[in-house]
């Protein structure tokens, strides 16, 4: 990851009349002027950096730059594998589907939710099968069955054009499932 897209002002570069200044222990040192921040700073030999820009007044903390600056990159790194959503795979199904079929396609599903991915459920409807728009939603439901607790259902089976289409994602505590 590269540190060059995240950037603080710091010392001299802090451009607001007064700041709330808080120590390198936390403790808040109350508002001052950023000439006599500094000087807070520069006593400890540390670095003045401004966390909160937009606050009234600013507030600008008493660090270590380099040992803050690997806190910072450390958060984000973590903030970005844990926000990483799965991808989303998709899986198509007939109306008629052969039994053996069925069980391939099924397998596809349930190693696509080990890999922790979010599948597409789509039942592809042709020509007459239109007519058959019942047998779609059997057919989900049975997938579902089959898959027992361990999927959430993320957008309930709808009909888009030719399609019935249905997502569902690895269960977490936060989804339910429901249809």
């Amino acid at each position: 990851m590269k540190s060059s897209n995240l950037y603080w002002r710091t010392d001299n570069a802090i451009r607001a009349p007064e700041v709330r200044v808080i120590g390198e222990d936390g403790k808040q040192l109350g508002v001052m002027s950023v000439p006599s921040a500094l000087d807070e700073a520069r006593k400890k030999g540390l670095t003045l950096v401004e966390i909160a820009p937009n606050a009234k007044p600013p507030v600008v903390k008493i660090v270590n730059f380099g040992k803050f600056r690997y806190q910072e990159e450390k958060k984000l790194r973590a903030q970005a594998k844990k926000g990483k959503p799965g991808d989303l795979k998709e899986v198509r199904f007939s109306p008629f589907i052969a039994d053996n079929d069925y069980k391939v396609r099924l397998e596809k599903v349930k190693r696509f939710l080990g890999e922790k991915d979010k599948v597409r459920l789509v039942v592809v409807f042709r020509g007459p099968q239109m007519g058959s728009k019942p047998f779609g939603y059997n057919l989900l439901k049975r997938i579902l069955e089959e898959l027992g607790d361990s999927v959430a259902v993320d957008m309930q089976p709808k009909f888009l054009g030719k399609h019935l289409m249905m997502i569902v994602s690895p269960m977490t505590k936060s989804k339910s499932k429901t249809i």
